[in-house]
Formats: C-alpha cells, structure tokens, sequence
C-alpha cells in the first residue's frame, strides 16, 4: 500500500465497532494518522508488532482502538469476566494517560469493557485490589505495580491475558523494570499477543522485543523525527546566562510570545529558581520535576492541561535523557516514574522555550516533541549561551540532514532580536534573578513538602496518633519567602522599546486605561473606608458628639 493510499484511508474503513467509531467522532479524530492506518490492520489481525513513530503521532490510539475491538469480539462468546489485557507503562502519568485515551474511545460502550489503572497514586492498595478483584478487562499499571499484585494470592490472574502492550518500552528498562518485567511475563499465559509502542528504537526495546514478541512486524515509517517546518519552527537566540533572565522577563512581558509554553530547564533547582524569578513580575507558572510527588506531578498536568496556568517549568535531568547511558544505576532521589521530555501529552501547547539549552540532540527532539502536537502548530525557541553553542550545531545538523536542508539553509533561524533593546529590561530582571537564592529556592521546596505532608490522606491516621508531631510541624520555625514588589508586575511604557511600542501599546493603553478609570485614594480615605465596612468598628456611631450633649444637660439644670 503506497504512503499516498493510507493518508486517505478513514476510520470507517478500518473494520472498527460502531460504538468505537461513535467516540471516535466525539474526539474529533477526523481521519487516522499515518502510524494508524499502517498498524491498526495489522493488529486486528493478531500480528505482534513493533511500533516505532515520532512523538505526537497519535500512538495511544494506535494500539488502543484495536485492543477495545479484539476485547468487543471476545465478549461476544465470553462466559466469564476475566482479565484479557495488559498496558504497561515506564511512569504513572503516562499510565494515567493512557487509561484517560482507552476510557474515551469505550465510552459508548456502556460497561461492556472496563478500565483499571492501579498505578493512580490517588487510590490506596485497597481500592487497587478492588478494583483488580472485578477483573477488568484492561489492567494499565507500570511493571512493578502489576507484578505486586501478581504475586499476590488470589489478587489479580493473569492466564488469561490475550494481548500486552508496553507503551514508551524505549524506558521500560531504561527506568530500572527489566527485572520486574521479566518476572512478570512469566505470570502471562504462553500465546499471547504483544505490542511494543516506542519513539526510538534502543537496544532496550531490541532486548525486550526478544523476550516476549513471537515473529513480530516491525513499522518504522520513513518520517523525520519531527513534524515539518510548516507546523514547527525552530529558533534561537544566542545569549550567555547573565543574559538569559532579561530576555525571558522581555518576551513574556511584552507578549511576544503568547499562548501556552513549557519553559525547559536542566536541573530541579533551576525549575524553581526561573518560577521565583517570574512570579515577582506577577507572572504565574507551576513546576514539574521527577522530585514531586506523583499526584502533586499529575494534579500539575491536569492544571495547564485545563489552562488554569498558561506557563509551566519543567526539568528532563539528564539521566532521564540518555536511557542507555551510564547513569542508569547512579542513585537519585528523585522519582524513577516520571520525565517531562518524554510520552507526556501537554495539550495545545504553543510553545517550547529551552531556557537551557539540551544536553544531547535527543533530548532536543523529545522536548521539541510536547508541541506540534497532532494537526496543531508550534514553535520552538533555544536560549544558546556560548558553552553550549557545540550541541546547538550538533542538533542543527541533525536537523538540516532529517528534512534533506539544501546546503547553506539553516532549519534553526535565528530569532529578529535585538540584544540592546533589552538594556532597560536588565536592572530589574538582574535584581530578581539574584533574589531567588539557593536559600530561596531551597525554602521554597521545603514549604512545598510541608504542605504535602499536611495534605496526605495517608498520613491523617498517623497525626491523629501523634497529634505532638502534627503541632511541631505546624508550628516549625517561618521559613523565608522573596518580597514581591506590586510595582513590578507593570511595565512602565518608558521601558519598552521604540520598536515595539506599536506592538505592545494596546495592552499597554489599555491597561493605563483601567487605572486611569479608578480615582486616586489617599492614605487617610482609605483607612476610613476599611473602618466604615468593617462590622466590628461602628464608625456610623458618633459616640463622641454625645457625651458633650450629656454634660451639658447636667449644667443645665
């Protein structure tokens, strides 16, 4: 079948239920994509197949649609409930995901075909081995979730397993589950159907396929590893650390850039330093790091996702992006089930801003992967400081040799930026970059365990016991916070330079234009208004003028 057949191949005509092309159409999936045409029949058929596409290729429905058709078919002369399928996945928040995505397409199945997901932290064991004693029909759950209750008696039975999917399997491994994955296949009958999902194809997935795929199909499409110029832009703008800050508070401020943006960096410190450093221009952004609790790091998906921020900050730390590198067994504190570069669907991001710039071309091509998403367009904008300047031609040359550049033609353009017009962006910018100390930063992340702590269902019972416990926390010394100046989260027009006084002075005027609205109120106006409206204070009450009028009667008589 030629690549030009299956763009116009519909979901109509990919032998699927009705109930799933119902969902479907409720999604907005207008046709399939590329991968979806290509392995859908494939997998209808009970082939194994290695699945290999670019991020943001709709590969969850790839494998999902299919799966929910053999799981209607079976139910056809199904006499018992029992497990019939398993997606493994190498972190919590790809598992929530992929149970979010099967959850829709079986939407208008009634309850013909049940989803589990037991890696959700926000279900304790006890709800999980409820949920897994009903036996549903779909188990999504990371390796070592699963194989707990595997080998737990009368838990969860796994015999009957007709088809496994291991989505992102490029980390499965990579993230400390290939003996937790090896002991589990055991669990699993002896024919089976399976299904490796991957972006790159590693030595890993190579391993894995050979431990539980049987003659399988491999679809490496011939695609570059990122959506076309016309969708995705790259850019750059070379500037050394001291520099970057200003630059930042500039394109933010002066709406530059607009939309929702994932701001990466290189290191969890960092997260929080560039968050401090913007919310004292008022500008609201949330932090996602391996370090995070998974439901604090899910709960902050779920908050940009709905668009409640518009800016979040992310950290892929370089041992997340080099799976087969040597840091794969140095130790860390971190939470081996999360990345922010990798499987993650940030929805309608706008743009990606390397804050640092990535460490290797892989790392650039997984960040670059959370926009651009499906038939949206993106851009992608690089902060190159000269110590980083040998990655950037590195990841240029990748570039120009994956869309066949002709030669001179640069795929990453330089951004028409000015470095001198941000001169008066810099005393501020410097002043708040340097407020964010590592004292702050540090203040910061404790200040964000107290509240998880004070906030953890699981540990109610235990202060409930230990209430002296509860009242130190509670009543620990005050940690630091920055001062935030009111003042700064405005832009004097002064500041702005000539050339973009056009561009920025709408917003500008118009945000002069509700001030100059409200009347100007003086010190002393103001603290009789918060008297007169507050209830304890009866200013209406002129205690004073009576008591003279009392004397006076005394006198009087």
């Amino acid at each position: 079948m030629s690549q030009k057949t299956q763009k116009t191949v519909q979901f109509h005509e990919l032998e699927l239920d009705q109930r799933i092309l119902k969902a479907v159409a409720q999604l907005g999936w207008q046709q399939p994509t590329l991968i979806q045409s290509t392995a859908i029949p494939l997998l209808l058929e009970g082939k194994d197949v290695v699945v290999r596409a670019r991020t943001g290729s709709g590969k969850t429905a790839t494998y999902a649609l299919p799966l929910i058709q053999k799981i209607l078919n079976s139910k056809l002369n199904a006499s018992e409930q029992y497990v019939s399928a398993v997606v493994l996945a190498p972190t919590k928040e790809l598992c929530r995901q992929s149970r979010k995505v099967i959850e829709q397409l079986v939407e208008s199945c009634g309850k013909v075909v049940r989803v589990a997901d037991i890696a959700d932290s926000s279900n304790d064991t006890v709800t999980q081995r409820h949920a897994l004693s009903e036996n549903p029909d779909i188990v999504v759950a990371t390796p070592a979730n699963l194989l707990a209750y595997a080998e737990a008696r009368g838990v969860v039975d796994l015999k009957h397993v007709e088809t496994l999917v291991v989505d992102e399997a490029d980390l499965v491994f990579a993230y400390g589950y290939e003996k937790d994955f090896k002991r589990l296949i055991k669990h699993l009958p002896p024919i089976y159907q399976a299904v490796l999902v991957s972006a790159t194809l590693t030595d890993d997935v190579v391993r894995m396929k050979g431990l539980c795929l049987k003659n399988p199909v491999t679809l490496k499409l011939e695609e570059p590893e990122l959506v076309p110029q016309d969708q995705l832009t790259h850019q750059r703008i070379l500037a050394e650390e001291n520099d970057k800050p200003a630059i930042l508070y500039a394109l933010l401020k002066l709406r530059l850039i607009r939309g929702k943006s994932i701001i990466f960096v290189n290191s969890i410190d960092r997260c929080y330093k560039v968050r401090l450093f913007l919310e004292q221009f008022g500008i609201r952004a949330c932090v996602l790091n391996s370090e995070l609790p998974a439901n604090i790091r899910i709960h902050t998906i779920s908050q940009f996702n709905k668009g409640t921020y518009d800016i979040i900050i992310a950290s892929d730390e370089h041992h997340m992006e080099k799976p087969g590198g040597t840091n794969r067994k140095s130790p860390r504190s971190g939470d081996m089930e999360s990345s922010a570069s990798r499987g993650i669907d940030f929805q309608c991001v706008n743009n990606v801003i390397n804050f640092d710039f990535p460490r290797d071309v892989t790392s650039y091509i997984h960040r670059a992967g959370r926009t651009a998403r499906g038939n949206n367009k993106g851009s992608v904008l690089s902060f190159v400081s000269t110590k980083e300047a040998k990655v950037n031609d590195l990841v240029a040359k990748k570039l120009c040799d994956s869309f066949a550049a002709q030669e001179g033609e640069e795929i990453i353009k330089n951004y028409q930026f000015k470095m001198e017009e941000v001169e008066s962006f810099r005393y501020r910018a410097q002043d708040c970059w340097r407020a964010a100390t590592r004292v702050a930063v540090h203040d910061t992340r404790i200040r964000e365990i107290k509240t998880e702590i004070l906030n953890c269902e699981k540990l109610k019972g235990f202060f409930e016991e230990n209430k002296r416990d509860l009242q130190a926390l509670r009543h620990d010394k005050p940690l630091r916070a920055i001062k935030v100046h009111s003042h700064l989260s405005d832009m004097p027009e002064y500041i702005v330079p000539k050339a973009l006084k056009r561009v920025v002075g709408t917003s500008l005027s118009a945000a002069g234009a509700s001030e100059a609205k409200q009347p100007r109120q003086f010190a002393a106006e103001a603290a009789f208004k918060r008297q007169a409206n507050d209830p304890l204070m009866a200013s209406h009450v002129d205690l004073g003028k009576r008591r003279p009028a009392h004397r006076r009667k005394k006198k009087a008589s």
